[in-house]
């Protein structure tokens, strides 16, 4: 499991995170969620090892993961997509997928994680020879997803997956999210704005509030409470 303890992180003189803590098992989809500057970027920055974290544990099965590199992370399988549909635009959809796989040495499955990820996300499969900036906006989300599907991670950081995409688009990408989560097995930790899409298909739901929890329980509850509506969901 994903394991979190008094997590802070620093951002000069302001405190960004505050003695964070929280458990997300084994396949859970686990939803962030908080206003602007509630410090879910921050979250996942120092997971994937982009910020350094100023306190605090944070382990990944046995494994410690603060204060790792982001390489030696991939290696231990975490893979983490950053906000703004994180692609190369001068690479084919192709290329951008097969550096996912840079660091896998059997190239066989590398191969076949290409093939599941074009099965997953078949307008990929028929752009493959174009290039990432000629994509629209989700399907540039979709590439970034799947790029980081070919290092075969078991956790997977999502930030903003829905930003800037239109409502339909966000309704797929937010399926395509749950699809994986199921399908293989894989533990999610989801920062999104998009509160109510994200809860929807969450089974955690953790609501940041100035870098401190502000409430934490399943997605289905917090969906349902009264003061979360009021302050996040905005009904």
């Amino acid at each position: 499991m994903l394991t979190i303890k008094d997590l802070s992180v620093d951002h000069g003189a302001i405190r960004a995170l505050h003695g964070v803590s929280f458990k997300v098992e084994k396949g859970q989809l686990a939803a962030v969620i908080g206003a602007n500057g509630a410090g879910k970027t921050t979250l996942l920055r120092a997971l994937s090892g982009l910020n350094k974290a100023s306190q605090g544990q944070a382990h990944w099965g046995d494994h410690n993961i603060l204060h790792s590199k982001p390489e030696a992370l991939v290696r231990h399988g975490i893979s983490h997509v950053c906000e703004g549909k994180s692609v190369i635009p001068e690479l084919t959809v192709a290329e951008n997928l097969d550096l996912g796989a840079l660091w896998r040495r059997n190239r066989k499955e590398a191969v076949q994680s290409k093939k599941e990820v074009v099965e997953l996300f078949p307008r990929l499969g028929e752009r493959l020879s174009q290039r990432a900036d000629s994509l629209s906006g989700g399907e540039r989300q979709m590439l970034a997803l799947g790029r980081a599907m070919m290092s075969k991670p078991q956790l997977l950081l999502l930030d903003e997956p829905s930003l800037g995409l239109a409502p339909l688009v966000i309704e797929q990408i937010f399926q395509s999210i749950r699809e994986l989560t199921t399908a293989m097995g894989l533990t999610v930790l989801l920062v999104e704005q998009n509160a109510m899409g994200a809860l929807k298909i969450a089974d955690v739901g953790i609501v940041l509030n100035l870098g401190s929890i502000a409430a934490i329980g399943s997605a289905a509850a917090l969906k349902d409470d009264p003061a979360v509506r009021a302050a996040y969901l905005g009904f």
